[in-house]
């Protein structure tokens, strides 16, 4: 009996305590783009992108020129000179690939290098609103792991506000 009445009192002081607290989230995402500095990290990043696309794109084109002269000459050249030139084909394809993953690993690189200050500071503004606000847990909201909650504690827009006002 005694220990029924324990766990009772246990689960309602449990109970309690869940009603006082106050959870909120956070849309990471939309606050860091909407950010200047976030803004800015975008376009920094969109820019150097579209230079390396550009790059890119001209070696491609002399790959796909390289394989269209190659298919044009194919019938007049010998078999050991045509071996040759699709193997050189090959290699440049190769070396192209190879281009394109390091290409893609920089820009990975350069976003989290241009975001990761946004976000550090970002977790600070945070940490701050829910405090003013008595939040007891704030979430990352994403569709996996916040797939529903009252507009009042979406501290979204208030972060964005606190973020851009510590200039």
């Amino acid at each position: 009996m005694k220990t029924t009445i324990m766990m009772m009192a246990a689960l309602f002081a449990g109970s309690v305590a869940l009603a006082e607290s106050k959870v909120g989230y956070v849309d990471m995402q939309k606050a860091v783009q909407a950010t200047t500095s976030g803004k800015k990290a975008k376009t920094d990043l969109e820019t150097e992108f579209n230079k390396r696309k550009k790059e890119l794109d001209k070696k491609k084109a002399d790959i796909e020129k390289m394989g269209q002269d190659l298919e044009k000459k194919k019938a007049v050249l010998s078999e050991e000179v045509l071996g040759k030139k699709q193997m050189e084909l090959q290699e440049e394809m190769m070396k192209f690939q190879k281009v394109v993953g390091e290409n893609q690993l920089e820009i990975q690189k350069k976003e989290k290098e241009l975001t990761l200050p946004i976000l550090e500071k970002m977790k600070k503004v945070i940490e701050k609103v829910a405090q003013d606000k008595q939040f007891t847990i704030v979430l990352e909201r994403t569709e996996q792991n916040v797939l529903f909650a009252q507009k009042d504690a979406d501290l979204t827009d208030d972060v964005i506000k606190a973020f851009e006002s510590q200039k």
